[in-house]
């Protein structure tokens, strides 16, 4: 005999209750459960019991995330066979990890050795961080969305001030470029860098933010002395997540120039030290083509800091230039597939090397336009004047005495 139970949406799933023993007329469940040893690893747990032996035991597990299609995953419990198992499956975070607060709706199939089968009841599995005592905050964002903040130290206002500032940023996002978030979304402040990159696997040295664009789920590390620092860098990730919602699609990706410079953009002004990496790169004609920055970034630190730079210069001069509607027409066109060049054509008129050359044309480096303004002035013409002949003096006096040292024949050190 065949027992089934029918699956429902995950919507609905979601509003289950765990089942701590269920039964059928041939197999019974005697008891289910997960333990999540965040970040490493989540172990689930099964005993059951048949008249005949058990032979088959698997987990079958849905990740509540944005997919391309509907997901169902399989995993191969160990067990003894015998008419009362205790089985196991471990999901190795290692090897597909989940962020904080993921959910995982899940489900075990029993199979005895007369082909009796049977599915327990989904039940979900919380991927909570909890070596920390959270704290949560909840608010109303663009187009009715709703987004909290899970946070573990720092009082109350600092929990609004990041909050106001996620409303901020997003309301600025939909007013540039015409995008909301899709999703609800739960931002998690580390008090340290030190503490988000002991909720990741294998953190890289420099991580300090992360947003899983998938999850609607942002990690980051802010302490209440850094919060100038934190809110600059939460607006990037928050805009990485919503424009990665808003082109989510199996046919095309962004751009990196782009994709880093909305996130840019979005955060306000451009920071001094990247505009002095920009500015250097205008005055000393080493600035990246646009074509290169469609590829991941340099290593390179310097580098690294003038592809930022240009990715908000590239952002800036055509939300300048051509406004929020063509921005958005061509996330649009580029979440369906087209080609870099061909969506920059279709909207713009120029492929890539054309935004190159336009954006390129638009440039002046700020040191010279001050140079050409201080040579104009006519208090400095005398000044100038003035320096040109003591310098032109000064050099001649220089040439006369290594004639002379020259002439000596002895050599100086």
């Amino acid at each position: 005999m065949i027992k089934r139970i029918a699956l429902i949406t995950s919507v609905i799933l979601l509003l289950v209750s765990p089942s701590l023993v269920a039964a059928g007329d041939d197999i019974a469940v005697i008891d289910s459960d997960v333990e999540v040893n965040f970040p490493s690893q989540a172990v689930f747990t099964l005993e059951a019991e048949s008249y005949v032996d058990i032979v088959d035991v698997r987990l079958y597990y849905q990740v509540d995330k944005m997919n391309y299609a509907e997901v169902v995953s399989e995993g191969w419990a160990e067990f003894t066979s015998a008419n009362k198992i205790e089985a196991n499956w471990e999901w190795d975070m290692e090897n597909a990890s989940l962020p904080p607060g993921a959910e995982v709706i899940y489900w075990w199939r029993i199979e005895d050795a007369d082909g009796n089968r049977f599915e327990t009841s989904p039940e979900i599995m919380h991927f909570d961080d909890e070596r920390y005592l959270w704290q949560s905050l909840t608010g109303n964002v663009p187009q009715g969305g709703e987004l909290t903040l899970f946070w573990y130290e720092g009082g109350d206002s600092f929990a609004r001030e990041l909050m106001d500032t996620c409303k901020e940023g997003l309301a600025r996002l939909t007013q540039d470029i015409g995008t909301y978030p899709e999703r609800p979304i739960n931002i998690y402040i580390y008090a340290s860098t030190s503490d988000l990159q002991g909720a990741m696997i294998f953190p890289q040295e420099w991580t300090g933010g992360v947003a899983f664009t998938e999850f609607s789920t942002i990690a980051i590390g802010i302490s209440p002395s850094e919060l100038d620092w934190g809110k600059r860098a939460l607006v990037h990730e928050l805009t990485h997540l919503v424009v990665h919602q808003a082109t989510f699609s199996p046919y095309g990706q962004l751009p990196l120039w782009l994709d880093e410079g909305l996130a840019m953009h979005n955060e306000g002004e451009l920071e001094p030290a990247f505009c002095s990496y920009l500015e250097e790169a205008i005055l000393e004609d080493e600035l990246i083509s646009v074509r290169s920055l469609c590829s991941p970034f340099s290593a390179y630190y310097e580098i690294a800091c003038l592809s930022y730079a240009q990715s908000y210069s590239l952002v800036e001069y055509l939300l300048d230039n051509y406004g929020q509607d063509r921005m958005l027409e061509l996330l649009t066109i580029l979440k369906q597939g087209s080609t870099y060049d061909e969506a920059l054509t279709e909207v713009y008129g120029f492929d890539i090397d054309g935004l190159d050359v336009h954006w390129r044309g638009t440039l002046s480096n700020p040191v010279t336009q001050a140079q050409r303004r201080a040579w104009l002035h006519p208090a400095l013409i005398g000044v100038l004047a003035a320096l040109a002949t003591a310098l032109a003096l000064w050099g001649a006096l220089a040439l006369k005495q290594r004639g002379r040292r020259k002439s000596s024949g002895k050599s100086t050190t």
